[in-house]
């Protein structure tokens, strides 16, 4: 009988590996003579026994609540700055001057009240519990002056009423504080001892529900007597500190004082003198310097003059009366500031960071010069050889477009679903970075768009009828864009071939090939472009964290002086308006195209139209820029949006300084009450010698309110100085024709003689 044999078909089992598990003993022969490894990567973290990993863990939690403990040291003491607290009401019904008065307590510490106009700040010193806070205020009508000084508080003090908690105006400012990013919080509520004994537990049950709306895992204290204020210092001195991560990269001050010097050449321009501590990181003499909402500056040099609050007085003993000691007090320490100034650094032309911020371009960059002979007869051989189709094209296409042009018997480019990816605008931009994991920690800010002031439409009486065509019509092409998006009619004045000249055709908008580089516009030459963005911002960030810097380190308390400033950053300093610096990080100067990601807000319900003008919150900057908006996708082409859509989230794209994310991005839009501000710097006079200057607008009608130096007649009348320059027109014209001869004719009547005899 024959025996079976296995076909070639036969399935054909993986061998066992007998060398997987291995014994101790073998495991120590193969390791004879081999080095042990002196880094700790992943392969030996795995190998770690339990008792090393809980060993290890407790280690790593030992470290971080270390940091966090000398953090909460440094801040507020003697070596380090001052405390930094924003006090913010949230209703209208809160009475902001009673809260600071039970915040000024005598006994708790020493209080040094600060001179500015028009604002409620003070320095509290506390020595019992080493710990010195500064204390400023905002109201919330104020959104531009909350948000630059949220931007440099360590904690924001929001105020709550009893019974309602906000109103719309502090919802509208919680909404965008949010979106900003919030650093330390603390709630406080006022005027609970107010109410009826029994009303007081049901209004605190209702404002429970209330906060845990917007702030869900936060309780409030209660602020009505001295001692309730003692209870919420200590709050505010033992909590724990948020982060905003385009502070902790930058050094960053706000100014105390402030001093001008005009310069030898022009008044209006001069050196600023800015005191105040230093935080966030160490602050270098060469770098540039950005003042919010004046642009940026060099430094000359940094003073360090003597602390004017420190949290220990320096006591000094009587000559006279050994038992009789005497304290220095802030006034006496600011006069003494002169005697005890000390230079600290001075910037070095050689190694200062420049101003420029933009690329100059040269109009003969990418010309070619005349071909020589050779060139041509070549060129000529060529054209023999390989015979062109000619087409009609628009004036000015470019060869590669012509490719794209069709003959007129040639058949469509797009049928059927591809019509739908047909391009409406000329535009194009690069995909927008996505932030790195590294931020994974950080905090994460939301982008939105948001109204200027919730207050302008209660001043008018009557509406504006050409205000409301205007805002009508905006409404009905957002509601066509929505119905037709991407759908225009033709033209009837007008050729379409002319009307559409600079746009193409495309087999497919998802996959067919558009250069990025073609027909690029005149400002794409001034901007400064990166051969990799995300590698200059790893090492840059890299180099913050590994690099010593030289300077004022954090906590000192400098006088920077600052170059070729103008006179009307101090001025607006004197009336009241918060003076925040930061310093820039490489390459923060130079202008470039921003791709933010922005998402509109679902209680605005005004039409936002591409290319008009916004105000931009953009990290610490805050400028004005008219964006376009497009799909946030992952194509290398983002099709353009007319209108800032409600449901989605669409990438604003504008010429602006370089910005290192991550940075939250907020934008508002431009109301007629802008218009008011922009002249606010400028001062007034009336036909009867009073002077005076712009306090704040009122309402949308270019109303305002101003302040003078005396009392107006109603005769009078208040006018504006404004200046320009004139020059003449270039009217030259080396050719003048002789004139034509003008001839004078006199007709008269003669008599002819006559011979009478």
């Amino acid at each position: 009988m024959a025996a079976h044999r296995s076909g070639p078909l036969k399935q054909h089992n993986k061998a066992h590996k007998g060398g997987r598990h291995r014994g101790r003993g073998s495991t120590q022969r193969d390791g004879k003579g081999h080095v042990g490894l002196k880094v700790l990567c992943k392969k030996v973290r795995k190998e770690l026994s339990r008792v090393d990993q809980r060993h290890r863990a407790s280690q790593l939690r030992k470290q971080k609540k270390e940091a966090v403990l000398a953090e909460k040291r440094q801040l507020g003491s003697k070596d380090g700055a001052p405390h930094q607290v924003l006090v913010v009401p949230l209703h209208n019904r809160i009475s902001l001057l009673e809260a600071l008065r039970l915040l000024q307590d005598r006994d708790t510490g020493i209080v040094h009240l600060q001179e500015w106009e028009s604002t409620h700040c003070f320095m509290l010193l506390c020595p019992r519990l080493k710990h010195r806070w500064f204390f400023t205020s905002a109201k919330p009508g104020d959104l531009h002056t909350v948000l630059d000084m949220a931007k440099v508080a360590d904690t924001i003090l929001f105020l709550l009423d009893p019974l309602e908690g906000w109103d719309s105006t502090g919802d509208y400012c919680l909404s965008c504080l949010f979106a900003q990013g919030l650093p330390t919080y603390t709630l406080a509520v006022q005027g609970v001892s107010g109410l009826p004994p029994k009303k007081q537990l049901d209004s605190r049950k209702k404002l429970s529900k209330v906060v845990e709306k917007r702030f869900p895992d936060d309780k409030f204290f209660l602020l009505n007597t001295q001692q309730e204020a003692g209870m919420l210092l200590r709050q505010l001195a033992n909590q724990k500190q948020r982060h905003l991560a385009f502070r902790d990269r930058r050094a960053y001050l706000f100014a105390y004082a402030a001093d001008f010097v005009p310069s030898e050449e022009s008044n209006w321009l001069g050196t600023l003198k800015i005191s105040g501590y230093v935080r966030g990181q160490t602050l270098n003499v060469n770098s540039l310097l950005h003042i919010v909402g004046h642009g940026d500056f060099q430094m000359k040099q940094i003073d360090a003059p003597v602390d004017p609050f420190p949290l220990n007085p320096r006591v000094i003993k009587s000559q006279k009366d050994p038992g009789m000691a005497v304290e220095i007090c802030a006034t006496e320490a600011v006069a003494d500031m002169e005697e005890d100034l000390k230079v600290l650094m001075k910037a070095d032309p050689s190694r200062q960071e420049s101003l420029q911020t933009e690329v100059i371009p040269d109009p003969m960059d990418g010309e070619q010069t005349w071909p020589t002979e050779d060139e041509l007869s070549e060129a000529k051989d060529l054209l023999k050889e390989s015979s062109k189709v000619v087409k009609k094209v628009p004036k000015g296409t470019s060869s590669y477009q012509a490719e794209w042009i069709l003959d007129e018997g040639g058949e469509s480019c797009g049928e059927g679903d591809d019509y739908d990816d047909i391009e409406h605008e000329n535009f194009m931009e690069e995909e927008s970075q996505d932030e790195s994991s590294e931020e994974e920690e950080e905090e994460v800010c939301e982008t939105m768009t948001i109204g200027e002031s919730v207050h302008d439409d209660l001043y008018d009486e009557k509406m504006d009828e050409e205000a409301e065509e205007k805002m009508l019509e905006k409404y009905k092409q957002e509601r066509l864009e929505e119905m037709f998006p991407d759908e225009m009619d033709t033209p009837r004045d007008v050729a379409a071939r002319i009307r559409f000249q600079k746009y193409r055709g495309l087999k497919s908008f998802r996959t067919s090939p558009w250069d990025p580089k073609e027909n690029l516009p005149r400002d794409y030459a001034r901007i400064f472009q990166f051969q990799n963005f995300t590698n200059t911002r790893r090492r840059v960030f890299k180099e913050i964290e590994e690099k010593e810097v030289e300077g004022a380190e954090v906590g000192w308390y400098v006088t920077l002086h600052v170059s070729e400033v103008p006179v009307s950053v101090v001025g607006d300093f004197r009336r009241g308006a918060p003076l925040i610096a930061f310093s820039l990080l490489p390459h923060e100067q130079k202008m470039s195209v921003l791709n933010m990601v922005v998402s509109r807000n679902p209680g605005n319900t005004e039409p936002v139209k591409a290319k008009e003008e916004l105000i931009f919150h953009c990290g610490f900057r805050r400028f004005r820029a008219s964006p376009l908006f497009s799909q946030h996708t992952a194509a290398d082409k983002h099709k353009f949006q007319r209108f800032l859509t409600a449901d989605e989230a669409v990438v604003a794209t504008v010429y602006a300084p370089i910005t290192f994310p991550p940075a939250s991005v907020l934008l508002f839009k431009q109301k007629s009450n802008e218009d008011v501000l922009w002249f606010k710097p400028v001062e007034l006079r009336t036909k009867w010698g009073r002077r005076g200057h712009i306090k704040e607008p009122l309402g949308t009608h270019g109303h305002m309110k101003c302040t003078f130096d005396g009392k107006l007649k109603s005769q009078d009348t208040v006018l504006m100085n404004l200046y320009k320059r004139v020059f003449p027109k270039w009217t030259y014209d080396p050719y003048v024709p002789d004139p034509v001869p003008w001839v004078k004719s006199e007709i008269s009547s003669t008599t002819p003689e006559v011979d009478m005899e």
